[in-house]
């Protein structure tokens, strides 16, 4: 059972990957690549069960986060091409 859920997972991995790269904005691009991380936490949780060490599990959600947080600051930059800033000025109460 394991086998054929790592199967899936290389195979959806593959997917994201062919969708980065054919991806026709930067966002598809981005979001191909969420997945990709994603999917790898998957396969570590899952692998990771297989081989009778759940303690991979722990690996796995910092690298959620890890994974979570850098696609945050990618679109940060893509947005404002600074990480630094806090974007553009606005009026109190102003809705985007």
């Amino acid at each position: 059972m394991f086998v054929a859920a790592v199967f899936a997972i290389l195979i959806t991995m593959a997917l994201a990957i062919a969708r980065a790269v054919a991806g026709p904005t930067v966002y598809d691009r981005i979001l191909a690549v969420n997945m990709f991380g994603t999917k790898t936490v998957l396969l570590i949780a899952v692998g990771g069960f297989a081989v009778g060490r759940p303690d991979f599990l722990d690996l796995a959600l910092v690298y959620a986060l890890i994974n979570f947080v850098g696609v945050l600051a990618v679109l940060k930059f893509v947005r404002y091409r600074d990480l630094g800033s806090a974007g553009p000025a606005r009026e109190p109460g102003a809705v985007d």
